[in-house]
């Protein structure tokens, strides 16, 4: 963040150098009015009058120039860093949930309220408080008393906005946290909404939403309250000191200490001199939430360090090793593999199975490196996950979730993992291997049909098939299926098979995490997986009828009648 934000050196020092020009330009009205009143009007000299007017003008034209670029200049600072920025706010938003457990983390929500900030008249506040001893510094120029007013009013102000930073930022972050929940419950409403409807939970989720609306619009509440009762509190004592410092004018012209000009160019001056500390109330709100969203984005940014460099490793060819593999889900710290550990060679084909909660998805998702183990290695070639990057790692692995994930796009660009360098040849190859070719050319618009949100335009079958010609795209090496049947009839359950005796037989590696027997018919290992732990691994028909065998034995005989009553 401080490096991005550094980057805007240059556009600051611009910054600062028109809010100096600008705060000696706002002299013009006080020094107008001084002249008129001490020079004008005794000498009732109209050439003279003219020549402040066209001299004045300028100088407010200059002025109005300098504010119209200086706004510009922090409008594309908060561009820039949010352009600088979103790369890895992308990153944080893609590795958080593999990384971390789930929190109020809200990436693109904080870079907005920054860039937003610093795109509003909040930063020119801090910009001209510099120059507040400068007017002051004027205003005991003018009369020692005229600068003592001025200084107790711009005492108070202060106090004022400290009470508006104590009294409100707990408000604020608890506001944010609930809006984040708010948001979670809205967007969990659009997930299931069929389940909502059909089963009548929506009226149940309605009252928690309710609960969390009242929380949220309590604390913005009163967080507003505390900012807008300090802000219009700010306004009415610095119109009352302009007042009190008009008076105080008036009583040293009665005691012949001052001219009339001064009366009015000291109301002036003083109303200049605190404008930045009531600025800076009124736009109190937004800078506590942007300072809030730049410390939780630091924090994440510093969490979730930048992947660095690492060096191009050959394809692997030969095997995947898994050593005492020990797996928990991100921010967990219980454990859901342990002490896995296999070994299995090109062309061979893995099934997992076992009861739910057994493990078998935890360790797919190790196995593909979207989970880092806590103990323990999964290797290709002899090479650790950690050892590639992600884009070089993505190549040579395939993947099919348990819960099909397809991006808004093209099927073609789908298949393709929206590679824009995909060849079509590449694109139908995976189809083809993955027996779904026929089908998608039988689409009004064939590859190019579009996957809708979610992939809500295809069934669920269509999805997971497409979602399998996805995990096949570019032969990739390690193949993992995690329950690739549960949504296929018996035709897709024949190009499943199909598929994955086309990767044993061109050399790669495939995974088959199933609950249904029928996935396992191209297999010729199988690895059974219980309470986390690995139970049986070897050939297929060696280790299911193990697994049949005890299944028989822990079945109680049934009970026989007594003869005889």
């Amino acid at each position: 963040m401080r490096q991005a934000l550094s980057a805007c050196r240059s556009a600051f020092i611009g910054v600062a150098a028109f809010s100096g020009l600008i705060n000696i330009l706002m002299l013009t009205g006080s020094l107008f009015m001084l002249e008129v009143y001490d020079r004008v009007l005794p000498s009732r000299s109209v050439p003279t009058l003219v020549g402040l007017i066209v001299l004045a003008s300028a100088l407010f034209g200059f002025q109005a120039l300098l504010e119209i670029t200086r706004g510009r200049l922090l409008v594309r600072v908060g561009n820039h860093l949010d352009y600088v920025l979103s790369p890895r706010i992308f990153d944080l938003i893609v590795q958080l949930p593999l990384r971390a457990k789930p929190t109020e983390a809200q990436p693109i929500r904080d870079i907005e309220a920054v860039r937003s900030f610093l795109s509003s008249t909040g930063p020119t506040a801090l910009f001209d408080m510099p120059w507040v001893p400068f007017y002051l510094f004027i205003c005991f120029a003018f009369h020692t008393m005229i600068g003592v007013t001025a200084l107790i009013g711009a005492i108070i102000l202060i106090c004022l906005t400290v009470a508006t930073d104590v009294l409100s930022r707990n408000a604020i972050k608890g506001a944010a946290q609930q809006g984040a929940q708010r948001n979670r419950l809205a967007e969990t409403g659009r997930r299931n909404a069929e389940v909502l409807v059909a089963m009548g939970i929506s009226d149940r989720l309605l009252a928690r939403w309710r609960t969390s609306t009242g929380q949220y619009l309590s604390l913005q509440r009163r967080a507003n309250d505390v900012s807008g009762g300090f802000g219009a509190t700010g306004r009415v004592l610095r119109m009352m000191l302009q007042s009190g410092v008009l008076a105080m004018g008036a009583y040293l012209v009665i005691q012949g200490e001052a001219t009339a000009g001064i009366i009015i160019a000291s109301s002036i001056l003083t109303g200049r001199a605190l404008a930045p500390v009531d600025l800076s109330i009124a736009n109190w709100k937004g800078f506590v939430n942007a300072r809030q969203s730049w410390r939780r984005l630091e924090q994440l940014l510093k969490n979730l360090p930048p992947q660095p460099k690492k060096l191009q490793l050959p394809a692997p060819t030969q095997a995947l090793t898994v050593e005492t593999l020990m797996v928990a889900p991100p921010g967990a710290q219980k454990t859901s593999v342990q002490e896995v550990s296999f070994t299995l060679r090109a062309g061979n084909a893995l099934g997992v199975i076992g009861p739910s909660a057994s493990g078998k998805s935890s360790m797919a998702r190790a196995l593909v490196g979207v989970w880092r183990p806590m103990r323990g290695a999964v290797r290709l070639d002899g090479a650790s996950l950690d050892q590639w990057s992600a884009g070089a790692l993505g190549q040579h692995i395939g993947y099919l979730p348990q819960g099909v994930e397809l991006i808004e796009g093209s099927i073609a660009e789908n298949i393709a993992r929206f590679d824009p360098d995909a060849s079509p040849e590449a694109i139908v190859a995976a189809a083809k291997a993955a027996g779904v070719h026929d089908m998608i050319v039988g689409l009004p618009s064939g590859y190019e049909t579009p996957i809708g949100e979610q992939g809500t335009n295809l069934s669920a079958g269509q999805q997971q098939r497409v979602a399998l010609a996805r995990a096949l795209y570019g032969d990739p090496f390690l193949v993992v299926l995690d329950e690739p049947n549960s949504n296929l009839d018996s035709e897709g359950e024949e190009a499943l098979t199909k598929a994955i005796l086309g990767v044993r037989a061109r050399g790669g590696i495939v995974i088959v995490i199933a609950h249904r027997p029928s996935a396992l018919a191209a297999v010729d290992l199988v690895l059974v997986m219980a309470r986390g732990t690995q139970q049986a691994f070897g050939p297929k028909d060696d280790v299911l009828s193990k697994v049949l065998r005890r299944e028989q034995a822990a079945v109680p005989a049934p009970l026989k009648m007594a003869q005889g009553g």
